[in-house]
């Protein structure tokens, strides 16, 4: 395709085979040397539940002696079929805790029902999803790929998919930060490579002193998903 481009730009055959093999060699490069965990977002699956989990607490739709029934799937308005658990013949009932150590999807599509699809738009917001991290790095993505905010408050088929990490895409970066955020006390950073830069004496030049962006969660929220989350450690 370069080729033929140069060719009908009006170059010689010799300066569009340049071309050509110029554009194939800067395409390779980008291809090895491009760092995906800033330039390319992925479906992020059950590594979002965390984060879903987090809001839930936070909005006070969950607690720890919130409880769920699960069949096996769950019907959700709007969507024609069962979204099914990774445990087709269902989890019974689970205690939040259980819920998380098992992953399991239809108690996390009712959480996110519960936080509503208004509320759970500006969670994505809070936590960093719809702007570039920031990181001292070149290339970066900026947001991860979502529906338009009109599109998913009017679609609960939507938040349902959401709520379990999938149908959007994050940058790898994008959702390390925020999950740090649901066990750091609720704040999002910044991420950071330098942290210093000295002269050749030693002397500190600049110094990186991190600075929350905001809090998302309370504390208190936080310590509750910290726990949740070594539970699914040590029993999921």
């Amino acid at each position: 395709e370069a080729y033929q481009k140069a060719l009908a730009e009006g170059a010689t055959t010799e300066e569009a085979r340049d071309t050509a093999i110029s554009a194939a060699e800067s395409e390779v490069l980008y291809k090895q040397w491009a760092n995906r965990s800033i330039s390319s977002t992925y479906e992020p699956g059950s590594t979002f539940k965390s984060l879903v989990l987090a809001a839930a607490l936070e909005e006070g739709v969950v607690d720890m002696n919130t409880t769920f029934t699960c069949t096996g799937s769950i019907h959700v308005e709007g969507w024609g079929k069962a979204i099914n658990c990774s445990k087709r013949a269902g989890h019974g009932t689970q205690t939040l805790a259980k819920a998380v150590a098992n992953s399991c999807n239809p108690a996390f599509i009712t959480m996110g029902l519960k936080i509503g699809t208004q509320t759970y738009y500006q969670y994505l917001k809070s936590f960093g999803f719809m702007e570039s991290t920031g990181v001292d790095l070149p290339a970066e993505v900026s947001g991860g790929i979502f529906a338009s905010e009109k599109d998913f408050n009017s679609n609960v088929v939507s938040l349902a998919a959401y709520s379990f990490g999938q149908t959007f895409n994050v940058t790898p970066l994008e959702l390390i930060r925020a999950q740090a955020a649901t066990i750091n006390g609720g704040y999002l950073y910044t991420p950071y490579l330098v942290e210093q830069v000295l002269d050749d004496e030693g002397n500190v030049i600049s110094q990186h002193e991190p600075q929350a962006v905001r809090q998302v969660i309370s504390e208190e929220t936080s310590a509750v998903v910290r726990e949740c989350l070594e539970y699914v450690v040590a029993s999921g």
